[in-house]
């Protein structure tokens, strides 16, 4: 399976993930938190739009995870973000930054990698993450060629358990 294919698949994974986690936390006597709409997974920015998600990386399937050498656990959490030109709808190359901190205020460290294959431009990380946390992203995303950064800022929660 080409390098293509495995980050297709990955996206497609974590899509699916949220819909299953949007269905529920814990089980037994544990008190289900309230659904609340679902947030954003894309942002214009002029000539281009921002992609992003966060997911637990235990969905991940051992194989994708090897293949992009993340660690498979409950307690991760894994960002992925990618730039697309709107004119065209191609991958572009940007500086990517990110920040994330808990609702204690608590930052989170994330070093994103590029992963660019043939058709895709992906820049992926990993976080630590404790059941029912939830984290605010900030992400700082200047494409190539781009006069300036823009800002785009989301929010995960997280269960471990």
């Amino acid at each position: 399976m080409d390098k293509t294919m495995i980050l297709r698949n990955v996206l497609f994974a974590f899509s699916l993930v949220g819909f299953v986690a949007a269905c529920g936390g814990p089980g037994g006597d544990a008190t289900v938190p309230v659904a609340e709409p679902a947030e954003a997974t894309s942002a214009d920015i002029g000539d281009h739009v921002v992609h992003f998600n966060a997911q637990s990386t235990d969905a991940l399937s051992p194989e994708i995870a090897r293949a992009n050498d993340i660690a498979r656990s409950k307690d991760m959490a894994m960002l992925t973000v990618s730039v697309l030109s709107k004119t065209d709808n191609k991958p572009v190359a940007a500086d990517v930054k990110v920040k994330a901190v808990n609702l204690t205020g608590q930052l989170k460290s994330i070093s994103l990698r590029k992963a660019d294959v043939p058709d895709a431009i992906y820049y992926i990380g990993t976080v630590s993450i404790d059941n029912r946390e939830t984290l605010v992203f900030d992400i700082t995303v200047k494409p190539d060629g781009a006069n300036e950064a823009s800002n785009v800022r989301f929010k995960r929660q997280f269960y471990t358990d």
